[in-house]
């Protein structure tokens, strides 16, 4: 166990930097995820551009077997990670590709009519998947990942808190078993060894095949944009070696995207009790978010007791072991104490009815 003087290296901008970006992209996501619904359901009135505009909404059977299939997918990446990385790399792309494109044709709808949104979209986001794969930049790696959390969380929904509960429940035991756990039975930290590996650069071995001149600065080896990372030394760059683990800070996108699922539910949630509530009028600000602030407040925090405990005990922490109690437990404390527990439990997040898609 470290000094307890050690935590404020939780006030470094390495440190500052994770914590904010994480909270900002699980309040985005879970927003994001309203309006995607809103738009759906038909109660949007911009030309907005819709890509992958269904969704699916998980029971629980699907819910169970989400932990089962990360932990298949897991040790497969463990063992052939090596083997299928350029498949990996090629695979992983594209699906940033489509996320990033959905994430900014909102914003594309805005720029002009409806005839070059398409091609605003696609030049922006093959630009930055060709700088991403040319590069590698960290920055980049962030872009991406934070479209595919966002594409995530606005396709992938929650009914109701007993399916999210039952969700974050087996993944709380997924994280802890595969970070604390998987040494003693695989010999290494099967998460750890899985989120730190680097894949083969594609574009760069074609180039190397093919002999290109001047193609000798893309790099050879890419972090795939499943995790958040942040150089340790953010101001005036990292120290020592680039490619090090221990001269970045991470945090996966899992660790955004399953506790932004139960933000977007509360979302949906409040505004549709606050629009119920007051019939086709706008909601009321004062009670528009009241389970979705426990959420997103609990998020941080928990955020901030995973980094300070990785930096007591200077091992990796399971983010979910911190994030799960923190962000369902208020919810559905406060959800009893209010009287919204059964409809909250038992309750259906989709906006269904015409009253309840209004924009606010």
């Amino acid at each position: 166990m470290e000094p307890l003087w050690k935590l404020q290296y939780l006030l470094e901008p390495s440190s500052l930097a994770l914590i904010s970006t994480a909270a900002a992209v699980v309040f985005a996501s879970a927003h994001r995820a309203l309006g995607h619904e809103i738009a759906l359901g038909g109660g949007s009135s911009s030309k907005e551009m819709i890509i992958g505009a269904s969704s699916v909404t998980l029971d629980s059977s699907q819910a169970l077997m989400i932990p089962l299939a990360s932990s298949c997918s897991l040790l497969l990446m463990f063992y052939l990670f090596s083997s299928v990385s350029q498949i990996i790399t090629l695979l992983t792309t594209a699906m940033a590709a489509a996320s990033l494109a959905f994430c900014i044709a909102p914003y594309a709808a805005r720029l002009g009519s409806p005839r070059i949104q398409a091609p605003l979209v696609a030049a922006a986001t093959a630009t930055a998947i060709a700088l991403w794969l040319v590069s590698g930049h960290w920055l980049l790696n962030n872009l991406l990942g934070i479209s595919i959390c966002v594409a995530f969380v606005c396709h992938i929904r929650l009914p109701n808190v007993r399916v999210c509960a039952l969700l974050l429940a087996c993944l709380f035991v997924y994280d802890v078993f595969w970070v604390f756990w998987s040494e003693r039975f695989f010999g290494a930290n099967v998460m750890v060894s899985v989120a730190t590996q680097q894949a083969s650069n594609p574009v760069r071995t074609v180039a190397d095949k093919l002999n290109l001149p001047g193609l000798g600065s893309i790099t050879k080896q890419l972090d795939m944009p499943v995790k958040l990372v942040f150089p340790r030394h953010l101001i005036g760059g990292a120290a020592g070696n680039p490619n090090a683990v221990g001269d970045y800070l991470m945090l996966g996108l899992g660790d955004m995207a399953i506790p932004g699922m139960l933000v977007a539910l509360v979302v949906c949630f409040d505004h549709r009790k606050s629009t119920k509530a007051r019939g086709s009028e706008l909601p009321s600000p004062k009670n528009q978010h009241k389970y979705t602030w426990y959420a997103q407040c609990g998020y941080t925090i928990g955020l901030i007791c995973a980094l300070a405990a990785g930096l007591l005990t200077h091992s990796a922490q399971p983010a979910l072991l911190y994030l799960v109690p923190s962000t369902l437990g208020p919810v559905m404390l406060s959800a009893w104490m209010r009287g919204d527990f059964n409809e909250l439990w038992n309750g259906s997040s989709r906006l269904s009815d015409k009253s309840q898609l209004d924009v606010v």
